[in-house]
């Protein structure tokens, strides 16, 4: 593979990484993404399959989530319901069934939980979460 394409990829790569950092809340796409950055969904694909850890869905997935693990942590008076569409999700049953995935337990027992744990459990649940994200 040539030097320019490789390096091609990783700045559509990089900047993909931007865009679901950015916009994570909206409704994105892998067609999305790549329309937005001049380049084709499967070039995007590529990138990510050459560079990232993650797929492009599961990215976005790792971003909503931490997202709304820090929500759900530190905003106790925003309803799940609604921390489901502050991260992006349209419907609160698919939000809940991702975030089970992800924690292995329900939003509001992951909310419980932090309440309980306090501001130091707080902390450290962000600690995971950001080593999580990289």
């Amino acid at each position: 593979m040539h030097s320019r394409t490789v390096s091609e990829r990783r700045r559509l790569y990089l900047l993909a990484r931007v865009v679901v950092a950015r916009h994570y809340r909206s409704e994105l796409t892998l067609a999305v993404v790549a329309h937005a950055l001049c380049s084709s969904p499967r070039q995007l694909q590529r990138a990510y399959a050459q560079f990232g850890e993650l797929t492009f869905r599961e990215d976005l997935t790792a971003r909503r989530m931490a997202a709304a693990a820090e929500l759900l942590a530190a905003q106790r008076s925003i309803p799940v319901r609604d921390v489901a569409r502050l991260v992006g999700y349209r419907q609160a049953p698919h939000f809940a069934r991702a975030f089970r995935r992800r924690f292995g337990l329900s939003p509001a027992r992951f909310r419980e939980r932090a309440i309980r744990a306090g501001p130091a459990g707080r902390a450290g649940e962000r600690s995971i979460q950001a080593g999580e994200r990289s």
